[in-house]
């Protein structure tokens, strides 16, 4: 198992062969798409992609049910995704990653993310903890698990004042 932070020195691209940093280098570039993307309105605002190019044709995302932005919970193919982003666009202001730190194997990477998020609705900022167990095929996301630290202090901050 490897580990590193995201403020670790950047390279261009993974050596030939280590598939498991080629994982995180994704990540990297989808995480980034995706702030850009919240932070521009999301759906009909900006374009998605960006966002899409980090992502496999038959890409899973895997959410906990009962969080505001989640809604069946599975989302599949880009344009789920690009569906699951408009609902988190139209919850979340902004998002800001203060600090990762990533452990992979091959092609499975786990992602631990402290994140600042700003709700629409109330105008609320929340710092909270995000676990991700990520899947990635020849470097696009194929599978995406979160897991949120405190679902409830993220749906009190979301309610409309």
């Amino acid at each position: 198992m490897s580990t590193a932070n995201v403020t670790d020195k950047q390279t261009d691209g993974p050596p030939a062969g280590d598939r498991w940093q080629d994982a995180w280098t994704v990540m990297e570039k989808f995480y980034r798409a995706e702030a850009a993307y919240v932070a521009a309105g999301g759906f009909g605002k900006a374009s998605y992609d960006e966002v899409a190019a980090y992502l496999d044709p038959e890409v899973v995302l895997y959410q906990a049910p009962g969080l505001p932005f989640t809604g069946t919970g599975t989302w599949r193919g880009r344009d789920g995704l690009e569906r699951f982003l408009a609902a988190f666009s139209e919850t979340w202001a902004s998002m800001e990653f203060l600090e990762q730190e990533h452990w992979g194997d091959r092609d499975t990477v786990v992602v631990r993310s402290r994140v600042r998020f700003r709700a629409r609705a109330t105008g609320q900022e929340i710092d909270t903890l995000i676990m991700q167990l990520i899947r990635v095929r020849k470097g696009r996301m194929l599978e995406c698990r979160p897991f949120y630290w405190d679902p409830a202090a993220i749906a009190a901050a979301t309610l409309h004042a």
